[in-house]
């Protein structure tokens, strides 16, 4: 699928593997999560621009590069996507963040937006919206559409794991939008969880049932 890159590195599948058995408590399931997130935003962040600048080495002048003049906003989907925060922040911690409050209505399995507080420059940042897993793709669509419309326009989403049906939802409003995920699983069961899934992140992340 155009615009869909699924990050396989041996440590982050590794650790997908640990993150969906059931027994990891959620002590090691925020670890996993946190250790994850900062191995995908490498990835998620490749495209950022260099510029070349002078270093002075120990031993002489030299030329190096450094980050141009693109800054960077990352947004969490609350409540899961903040699990996803901290490693992002260790790894970009000039970052300014962001949230917005979504959530899935268990009878009509539709989003509802309940919050939203971006920072007042983010048409001018590069924005990476993230939410541990992309179901439906109601939530993300419609978090996506809130960023444009509040202006941001280079946006990349961020998720641990993903179906079909979740990634064609979003890019039939956002084609623009480049996913980063772990995996595409095999699909929603009839509750539209993720099968195989992680079960409910939100959930496993902050010890609540």
């Amino acid at each position: 699928m155009k615009n869909v890159f699924i990050i396989d590195h041996p440590l982050i599948q590794h650790k997908l593997t640990m993150l969906r058995d059931k027994n990891t408590s959620s002590k090691d399931f925020r670890a996993l999560v946190n250790e994850v997130s900062m191995l995908m935003a490498y990835e998620v962040t490749r495209s950022l621009p260099l510029e070349i600048v002078d270093v002075e080495t120990p031993i002489c002048m030299a030329k190096g590069h450094a980050l141009s003049g693109l800054d960077v906003a990352i947004v969490p989907i609350m409540r899961a996507g903040m699990g996803m925060l901290e490693g992002m922040l260790s790894l970009i911690p000039n970052a300014k963040v962001g949230h917005i409050g979504i959530y899935r209505n268990e009878e009509t399995i539709q989003p509802v937006e309940y919050y939203c507080k971006l920072p007042s420059d983010i048409s001018k940042r590069f924005v990476i919206v993230t939410d541990p897993m992309l179901a439906t793709g109601g939530s993300l669509r419609d978090a996506i559409t809130l960023l444009k419309n509040k202006g941001a326009i280079n946006i990349k989403a961020m998720t641990l794991v993903s179906t079909e049906v979740g990634i064609k939802e979003v890019q039939r409003l956002h084609p623009d939008v480049e996913i980063f995920t772990i995996s595409i699983d095999e699909g929603l069961n009839e509750n539209s969880y993720i099968v195989p899934g992680l079960g409910d992140a939100g959930d496993r992340l902050f010890g609540t049932k």
